[in-house]
């Protein structure tokens, strides 16, 4: 198996790009891509390989009428999903069932890789972001997955994320900067690129109820599912986030809501401190990866200014940004992580720089 070499976690000023140093985390890893004989470990438990188990699994039901219909295993729909396995035909129920089972096999397996690098192997909890973690479907695999890791005789936690999958990296960008500098701010905007949906919004962040962001919410969501469009390019893709951005500014001008100059954006891949993308955007539509495209440079370009103040914009990885989401919530340990299944496999691992009390938990 060729494991790359691991990223570096000495200390780093924030206020760049893909900083593995941030306000209440240092990022020990991401983006890590394992491979073994059969290519990367974590096509294994990704979106499509769910939808490849229950494609197997449907095929011997539609010899006598398939109860899931004549649709794509992966455009099936969660909640389609879940009602099935609740109260669908004993068939449907039972390929899910089988398909759940098989599923839970290969992610239970990609996490014991993960466990086996340096910067995984004190992990205490983990969570599972993207959009499977939403359906019971998908806790039920994430549920069985770590009973099958725990019978190795580990003592790790295997949790569902706990914001909308749609939302959770949104959110998950206001941990990008010291909250500091939103001091005086309703609401910050934040956008998750995907390799088939782009999500913006308008974070509020409800610093009354909670400085650590905890309380924070997605008060408007603009979802464009832009894999269902064919031919579209980069520059199409940049345009359509541009004119979503600029509809969010519109309306929160309108609505009174006190912007910061802030865009924080998750996109997948190894991000650069300038703000290119070194590697692992193949899933988006055209060549994000060239050096000569700086997505954070080309937003400022269209935003100068938001209410009169020169626009700050700090991209990270996707799956640090979900991870970060949940930052608030893992002050009770020191290590931890996140992996996502989406269209691909993000994944990203931390450690606290310190809990609510501002001092750093003691290692066990």
């Amino acid at each position: 198996m060729q494991v790359p070499a691991e990223q570096t976690t000495e200390l780093m000023p924030l206020l760049r790009h893909g900083a593995l140093q941030l306000p209440s985390v240092r990022v020990d890893s991401y983006n890590v891509g394992l491979k073994d004989q059969s290519g990367f470990v974590g096509d294994r438990a990704s979106k499509s390989a769910f939808a490849e188990l229950l494609d197997k699994w449907r095929k011997p039901l539609g010899r006598r009428g398939d109860p899931f219909g004549r649709g794509a295993s992966e455009e099936i729909s969660r909640k389609k999903l879940d009602a099935l396995l609740a109260d669908g035909p004993p068939g449907a129920a039972a390929a899910l069932v089988a398909s759940i089972e098989e599923f839970a096999q290969q992610l239970a397996s990609v996490i014991r890789l993960f466990l086996k690098q340096k910067c995984w192997r004190k992990a205490e909890r983990i969570v599972v972001g993207g959009g499977m973690s939403e359906a019971r479907v998908g806790e039920i695999a994430i549920a069985c997955a770590c009973l099958i890791v725990n019978a190795d005789d580990r003592d790790i936690e295997l949790v569902p994320i706990g914001y909308d999958p749609d939302e959770a990296a949104l959110i998950g960008t206001t941990h990008l900067v010291p909250a500091w500098l939103f001091k005086g701010y309703d609401a910050i905007l934040a956008v998750d690129i995907g390799g088939t949906n782009i999500r913006a919004g308008l974070v509020e962040l409800r610093v009354k109820n909670g400085g650590d962001f905890s309380k924070a919410r997605v008060k408007r969501l603009k979802r464009w599912r832009h894999g269902d469009q064919k031919n579209l390019n980069r520059e199409d893709a940049l345009e359509g986030l541009i004119e979503i951005l600029g509809s969010l500014i519109r309306y929160a001008k309108k609505a009174d809501i006190r912007l910061a100059p802030f865009i924080g954006v998750g996109c997948p891949g190894k991000i650069n401190e300038d703000g290119t993308i070194a590697r692992g955007a193949q899933n988006l539509p055209g060549n994000w990866e060239r050096k000569d495209f700086n997505l954070p440079a080309r937003l400022r370009e269209a935003f100068p200014d938001i209410g009169g103040h020169e626009t700050t914009v700090m991209m990270h990885n996707d799956a640090v940004a979900q991870g970060l989401s949940q930052a608030p919530f893992m002050t009770d340990v020191i290590h931890w992580g996140v992996l996502t299944i989406g269209t691909g496999f993000g994944n990203a691992c931390f450690s606290n720089r310190a809990n609510s009390n501002g001092k750093k938990k003691k290692e066990k």
